[in-house]
C-alpha cells in the first residue's frame, strides 16, 4: 500500500462513528498522515415534532455548537494529545454528498456503519453504501 497523507473520517457522535475516529486514528499514527474528523449537519427549518415553538429550538449559529460538540467527541475518543495531526472540519450539506466531495483530496476515507439490529443490521447504513460506492478514494467502513 503506497504512503497515505490525509484520512479523513465522518464523525456524527453516534457510537459507530466513534469507533471510526478511533480506527481512522490508529491508522493515521501507523501512516504518519494528518486526521480530517469531517462533521456534517443539515440545515433543516422545521422543528422537532410535538414542539411548541420555533423559537425555543433556535440556535444562532449551529455550526459553531456543532464544531464545540465535534471538538468534544475528538476529545472523548482520542484524548487531549491525539498521536496525529487532527484537522477538525464542520460542514453543511448532505452527509453522504460533502464526504464524496472530501474524499477527492484523501487517501483513505474512513466511515461508521450505521447500528441496526436484526435483518438490517446486515447491510450497511444509506450514508455509508453511497459513500463506499461514490467516494474517489479507498473507504474503510468499520463495524
Amino acid at each position: 500500500m503506497g504512503e497515505w497523507k490525509t484520512i479523513v473520517v465522518g464523525v456524527d457522535g453516534s457510537p459507530g462513528s466513534r469507533k471510526a475516529l478511533s480506527w481512522a486514528a490508529a491508522e493515521a499514527a501507523e501512516h504518519g498522515a494528518d486526521l480530517v474528523v469531517l462533521n456534517v449537519w443539515e440545515h433543516t427549518l422545521l422543528p422537532p415534532a410535538g414542539s411548541v415553538s420555533v423559537s425555543e429550538h433556535y440556535v444562532p449559529d449551529p455550526s459553531q455548537r456543532t464544531a464545540e460538540d465535534l471538538v468534544q467527541v475528538i476529545k472523548e475518543e482520542l484524548g487531549e494529545r491525539p498521536p496525529v495531526l487532527v484537522k477538525p472540519q464542520v460542514k453543511q450539506g448532505r452527509a453522504a454528498k460533502v464526504l464524496i466531495e472530501e474524499s477527492e483530496g484523501a487517501d483513505l476515507l474512513v466511515v461508521g456503519k450505521r447500528g441496526h439490529g436484526g435483518f438490517a443490521g446486515l447491510v450497511l447504513g444509506s450514508v455509508s453504501q453511497h459513500v463506499a460506492a461514490y467516494a474517489n478514494c479507498p473507504v474503510t467502513v468499520v463495524r
